[in-house]
Order: structure tokens, then sequence, then C-alpha cells
């Protein structure tokens, strides 16, 4: 067993693709795609949302319906199934489900860094990753995420208790020892509502930067289907363009979609902090979902020195194509 596998959905679907893998065309709608999240609708989701409210999907002749994820999204087996044509992941789960034997492929990517940090009390004296064992620190996070055996891999939780992360920021609010994991764009913004100082961490910062809310879909559909996903792709991208520079249609539709789940707050705060990492260190907006082979062979070459499990069972070029981007 992977030892960064628990966090994925386990026992991965490889069922043979169904009728289902090929779209309905509709000529009223267009042709008919499922794009399935891997969480909540939150603004980490909202250029694709923008597809659907500013009707992208219909100017490329698709009908695109977006199915909500949650805790343990059934990516890797719906699109195995064929019962979705498209989904979005991180870069590392990529690899674990290739690993896994799911042909899965990654068509584009919404951030070109990662949004994972870890936050704390800025009291708790920790201004660097170094400094969680040196302060005592308790780390809430989930078990089998590939950004842990890598801190491991560098001696960052040395010294650090873990205990299980359940969600929400209370105990991190209320104790200046506690630390838990995050991404940039939500829990950190909770805490300070709360009324605590907080400090953030983004695990970038120590070299493990996947690329996020990435685009995929199955190896089989890009094979016989590209005309599909040159579209499917162009409405993406064009989606998180107008998302980046005018939300608030959008996020209007998301707080719709999501009400107990976000607010307004929240999806300002969100886009906001989006664009640096759509869009980082002046990239123009016509290169934004782009990716490079270099930043594949990176991570598959973390992520096997993390474990040697995987060596031979994925190649990078398996894991993305750059066919359909700009």
């Amino acid at each position: 067993m992977h030892r960064f596998t628990a966090a994925l959905a386990v026992g991965i679907l490889l069922a043979g693709c169904t009728a289902a893998e090929k779209p309905i065309a509709d000529p009223a709608r267009g042709e008919s795609v499922v794009l399935q999240l891997n969480w909540f609708p939150e603004a980490e989701h909202g250029g694709f949302y923008t597809v659907l409210v500013d009707g992208l999907d219909a100017a490329q002749d698709l009908a695109v319906e977006i199915r909500p994820g949650g805790r343990s999204a059934p990516i890797a087996s719906e699109l195995a199934a064929g019962r979705v044509q498209f989904a979005v992941a991180n870069a590392e789960d990529v690899v674990m489900f290739r690993s896994q034997g799911a042909d899965i492929v990654t068509v584009m990517t919404a951030c070109q860094h990662h949004p994972r940090c870890l936050l704390m009390r800025t009291d708790s004296g920790v201004r660097s990753f170094a400094d969680l064992g040196p302060r005592g620190m308790t780390l809430q996070v989930q078990q089998g995420h590939a950004f842990l055996e890598y801190m491991r891999s560098q001696g960052l939780l040395a010294g650090v208790k873990e205990v299980p992360y359940t969600g929400g920021v209370a105990l991190t609010v209320n104790d200046p020892k506690m630390a838990q994991q995050g991404y940039v764009y939500s829990e950190p913004l909770l805490a300070r509502q709360e009324g605590a100082e907080i400090t953030t961490l983004m695990l970038s910062d120590i070299g493990f930067d996947p690329y996020s809310s990435v685009l995929v879909t199955t190896g089989r559909i890009v094979r016989e289907r590209p005309d599909l996903v040159r579209r499917m792709v162009k409405a993406a991208i064009e989606g998180w363009r107008r998302y980046l520079a005018d939300p608030a249609a959008t996020n209007k539709r998301l707080l719709e979609v999501n009400p107990e789940g976000i607010t307004p707050e929240m999806l300002d705060h969100g886009v906001a902090t989006l664009r640096d990492l759509c869009l980082p260190d002046g990239m123009p907006a016509d290169r934004l979902g782009t990716m490079t082979a270099a930043r594949w062979d990176e991570l598959l070459a973390q992520m096997t020195a993390l474990d040697p499990e995987l060596a031979g069972k994925v190649r990078a070029t398996d894991c993305y194509t750059l066919e359909f981007l700009p």
C-alpha cells in the first residue's frame, strides 16, 4: 500500500468505459458533459462556474453540468465508469490515481501554485516550518497526504505531535500551541474572523508545489474525443480569466449552490488570493491554464523519492497533456 494514499478514495473502480463516456448530443443545448468537483463549491472552483454563468459552454457547443464534491469525492471511479467526463483534482492526486491503475490525464490547471498551508496563532512564536518542533506545536492533519511525507522527509515534523484534523478552526483559535492544515484562501480568514491573529506557512515555500485545481479527464476521451477536450479546456480557461477579472456574478451563483459553506467575505478573500496563485509573478492572463513538463517531472521525482513503490508504475508524461493549452 502506498504510504500516502489514505487521503484518496480507495478501491478505484476500473470498470470499462460506458456509453456515458460519449456525451449525449442535444442540438438545443449543446453536447452534454458532466464536471465532478473535488470539494464543495468554493472560490477554488469559481472559473468553472463562470463557464455556466457566462454561457461559455454554449459558446463551445457544450452543455456543462457541475456536480459538487466533498470529502473523498469519487473522482477516479466516476471518470473510470464514464459517469462524468471531466473532474477537478490536484496534480499529486493524479499521480496517485495513475499508480492505482486509473487512466486519468490532466488537460489544464487553474492554479500555478498550490494553496496548501499550515496556520497557527501568531503568538505561538512560529515564524517558519523549522519552528514547529522547537515550539512544541501540535498539528491537526489528515493523514495520507503527500505534503506530510514531504515535510517528514525534510525533518520538519520532528518533535511535532500529530492529531487528526476534523475540520474547522476552533482548536487553533483557542490554543497557541495548535497548528492545522488548510487552504490559504479559506481557513486563515475564518480564524481571523474569530478574532485570532494568524500566521500562515505556505507548503510551496519549502519546495512542494503541485499544480492545483487541475482539470482532468480520461485517456480514452483524450484519444477518442480530442475536439471535446479542446472545447472544454477553451471554455474553462476563459471562465477562469473572467472570474479572476470580475467574480461578482459567479460568486452570487456559488452562494446559491453552497449557501451554508461559504460567505461573501470568504469568496472575496478567495478571489484575491487566487489571483496570485493562478497568475503569479506577473504572468499574463493569456498564459492562464498552462503547464510545463519540468513541473510534472519534478512532482513525480519528489513523490517517488517519498514512496519508492511509485517507481516504474507512473510516468510523468502519462499524467498530463499540453495538447489543448494556449
